[in-house]
């Protein structure tokens, strides 16, 4: 290989073909479907997915039989793993190699890593990875830039871990902030500094339903809703307390009352266009059909309508009723926009929206709880109606929010810090890699055996092995 046409590598490194240095182990009837994956097993199934342990299986007979350590290669993923312990390989796109002994195989898998390959999408890319070419330290100095790179590593890994348990308990921390609100906690010396002088919930409460009475769009009398044995079980589970009083329901502040969602809003429910009524050309208004439609602030809209059967409107809660993201909430922020079947809108009357977003956000664990029990997971209108709220005076509302949004703001910030940091840790890795790809890790030996002369004597062993194969058959055929 002229050296030339490849970027200058220290003294003692050469430039080697990724097809002439591995050996492909054979896969020929030992590939499990991922079907056939189980969650418990004596071997581990090693597969191209983002998880480095796939599933487990007790099938003995898909057993690798090779010399370990290998590399696992995804084919449509690109994914790289090291594995030094038996395993079973799955069945889609997984690509099992083993350098020669001219690589020490913890840094040719370091080395993979550090190959740009083109993205091909779920088409195969090891046709492109055995194309691609690989730089040979000498041997001693290979195991010295291992040393260095899981030296780095350990320190980064240790970093990053640190990093991704703040966020864990920044998770945990706005769940403590909503459920201090939602007991009157984070608003305890303003309701001290206001005693005596804001309307109480009961009458706000009396206020909605006056006003609901003369809505003519509105029903003054509705009816008792109902609720399955096992709504009632989660819901009292929920909400119980050794202490409570009332029903089982949690005390509350002075001035708050306990009341249901039916109370205090109307839900409008989905429903169903048919494809031909709605389109991709900004026409009419948006038609949101899941938690991927609403997930952000202000959305990514992708279909419109200009026949609406079900419109939800400004600060209106959202909610998936149906499919997998059930339970999953937010606020709209759009003026309309036409809900499909899966959503469930719920609009507040005379209460702040954001206080009742940031509730049934906080039930969101109780909402999935209730959506399951059921090959599609759902939960139906008389379930969401019947979710008890605590009810503060309308200003409290307002001040509620006023801490939620100042806590969590802050939250928000520290997220943003350690998503960065994140973000440079992984650049960091990727350096590190580079800087060892290039021979920029550690210092060179001048006394270490050139790569070239390495690979020299391993050819000329393999040769010498093809040379014996030969001859022996040729020996057999004479016979």
């Amino acid at each position: 290989m002229n050296s030339n046409n490849y970027p200058s590598l220290p003294k003692g490194w050469v430039w080697t073909r990724m097809g002439e240095i591995v050996k492909k182990v054979s896969l020929t009837g030992k590939k499990l479907k991922q079907s056939e994956y189980q969650e418990k097993g004596r071997l581990p199934v090693i597969d191209q997915g983002q998880s480095f342990i796939g599933g487990y299986t007790n099938k003995e007979k898909f057993k690798i039989s090779c010399e370990l350590p290998v590399i696992i290669f995804g084919d449509h993923t690109k994914v790289v793993k090291y594995v030094d312990f038996e395993f079973i390989a799955g069945a889609d796109g997984v690509k099992v190699i083993k350098p020669l002994e001219v690589f020490y195989p913890k840094l040719f898998y370091y080395f993979l890593q550090a190959i740009q390959l083109p993205d091909k999408g779920y088409a195969r890319h090891f046709q492109f990875l055995e194309k691609s070419s690989l730089p040979l330290p000498p041997l001693p100095e290979q195991y010295r830039i291992v040393a260095k790179i899981e030296e780095v590593f350990t320190k980064l890994d240790a970093g990053v871990e640190a990093l991704k348990k703040v966020k864990v308990e920044l998770k945990r921390y706005r769940q403590a902030v909503l459920k201090y609100a939602f007991e009157g906690k984070l608003t305890e010396e303003w309701r001290k500094a206001n005693k005596g002088k804001i309307e109480p919930a009961s009458e706000l409460l009396m206020r909605i339903e006056e006003e609901r009475e003369k809505d003519t769009k509105g029903k003054s009398s509705r009816p008792s809703l109902r609720r399955s044995k096992m709504t009632e079980a989660i819901l009292k589970d929920e909400i119980a307390s050794p202490s409570a009083h009332n029903d089982d329901l949690l005390e509350l502040p002075v001035g708050w009352v306990w009341t249901r969602i039916e109370e205090i809003s109307d839900l409008v429910s989905g429903q169903h266009i048919l494809t031909g009524d709605y389109n991709f050309d900004s026409i009419g208004v948006p038609y949101l059909t899941g938690p991927a439609d609403f997930g952000l602030k202000y959305p990514i809209i992708s279909k419109w309508t200009t026949k609406p059967k079900a419109i939800a409107k400004k600060n209106d809660i959202l909610i998936t009723v149906k499919g997998a993201g059930v339970g999953k909430v937010n606020i709209l922020h759009l003026e309309d926009a036409a809900i499909s079947r899966q959503l469930m809108a719920v609009r507040g009357w005379y209460v702040n929206p954001s206080y009742v977003f940031f509730f049934v956000h906080f039930s969101f664990h109780l909402f999935q709880r209730l959506g399951a029990g059921s090959t599609v997971p759902g939960i139906d209108r008389d379930t969401i109606m019947n979710i008890p709220i605590p009810l503060p005076p309308l200003p409290e509302q307002h001040k509620i929010i006023e801490e939620i949004e100042r806590r969590f703001s802050v939250a928000d910030e520290v997220e943003k810090v350690v998503e960065q940091s994140l973000k440079q840790a992984e650049r960091l890795r990727q350096s590190i890699l580079k800087r060892a790809f290039e021979g920029k890790l550690v210092p060179q030996d001048p006394s270490d055996e050139p790569a070239e002369k390495l690979l020299e004597r391993i050819k000329a062993e393999k040769a010498k092995l093809e040379s014996n194969r030969k001859a022996k058959i040729t020996k057999e055929k004479v016979l």
